[in-house]
């Protein structure tokens, strides 16, 4: 039994890193950050251009047609490299209209979708926590939705919205809709823009099998989430191995003393075996959908509760600097912080597994 990545993962990831070695350098990032508008048209052109925005759409429709393991390969990268922009929503409302649209929806949208021509995003949060489809509040009446959605990736600039309704239904809202409106909301992640989103009665279109779809859709969502916060714990540790390395006290590098070595070790001890949590809901996503729930919950409350750990511990490593604005820590530790927030923070999650136990 093989427990690896094929060579054909490797490649992928391999290429990604290599796209973001490229296109976003320190300098870039930080300029993203600064402006705080989550998105840089010229990198999300760069990023269609191999195919990034269309992994999981299939060849017919102009995508890759590939899994979501390997998306979530993708979006540990992402992770790594802080890569700005809606790529988690994006991703999301994708995968909506692949599993709960007509064929007519599909043809109209997957391959501008998948070109990165125009962007999707999900609206599916609500106030109090509310993010699972048997909870959402809004509704449909006579093919117009009212109501409001919170913590929007992308809201105002947005073509699309996948709109979760009461049922657990899905819908499609386009810009520009009667009675649509957008509020940009402040997130300590500067490199995703988030925003409320008020209906009143505009104009939907439903998504034939949403009811279906709607439940996949949160579980992607966790396990990208996942990946994501691996990618970006993955980096704190390499950045502060870095730095204790080169800051010296009393005349020696600080990675000498025993005790920032022995932090350090805790820290990459308790983050390398979470790899195979985000892995096998991956797979489980497009093979073994029986267990699909829980493992896609046991991977986001697991993996993003212990990413904003050790972005805690990132900071301490560095001193009086790692509380600063001018430290590329808080790149990471603020999108971990996003990671473990968006789609329900830990605690929901492990009350689903409950559930799901009947514990």
């Amino acid at each position: 039994m093989h427990f690896g990545l094929t060579e054909e993962q490797d490649l992928l990831q391999a290429m990604v890193r290599e796209f973001l070695a490229k296109e976003l350098p320190p300098p870039r990032l930080r300029k993203v950050f600064d402006e705080g508008t989550g998105f840089d048209g010229a990198l999300w052109r760069g990023a269609a251009g191999i195919g990034l925005q269309g992994l999981l759409v299939p060849e017919r429709y102009g995508g890759a047609g590939l899994e979501l393991l390997d998306q979530a390969l993708v979006f540990e990268v992402f992770g790594e490299g802080a890569m700005p922009g809606p790529f988690l929503s994006h991703a999301l409302a994708t995968l909506a209209l692949l599993r709960g649209g007509s064929e007519e929806q599909k043809e109209r949208w997957l391959p501008r979708l998948a070109s990165g021509e125009a962007i999707a995003s999900v609206a599916i949060g609500e106030a109090g926590e509310v993010w699972a489809p048997d909870t959402w509040k809004v509704g449909m009446e006579h093919g117009a939705v009212s109501g409001n959605k919170r913590l929007v990736e992308y809201a105002e600039g947005a073509d699309l919205l996948v709109v979760g309704l009461r049922g657990g239904e899905l819908a499609l809202v386009e810009s520009g809709a009667s009675g649509l409106a957008c509020a940009a909301t402040a997130g300590v992640d500067r490199t995703r823009s988030l925003g409320e989103v008020r209906f009143e009665e505009t104009p939907a279109e439903l998504l034939p099998k949403g009811r279906e779809a709607a439940p996949a859709l949160l579980d992607a969502g966790c396990i990208l989430l996942a990946a994501d916060a691996f990618g970006a714990a993955s980096k704190l540790i390499r950045l502060t191995v870095d730095y204790v390395l080169t800051r010296e006290q009393f005349g020696t590098p600080i990675a000498q003393f025993q005790a920032v070595k022995h932090h350090l070790a805790d820290l990459l001890t308790d983050t390398e075996p979470m790899r195979g949590l985000f892995w096998y809901a991956g797979h489980a996503f497009d093979h073994l959908p029986e267990q699909l729930p829980r493992e896609a919950a046991f991977a986001k409350a697991h993996i993003t509760d212990r990413a904003v750990d050790v972005g805690r511990g990132a900071v301490e490593l560095h001193g009086g600097i790692g509380f600063t604005w001018e430290c590329d820590v808080q790149f990471w530790v603020k999108r971990s912080m996003f990671d473990r927030a968006w789609l329900g923070t830990p605690r929901l999650h492990r009350e689903r597994i409950a559930s799901l136990g009947d514990w």
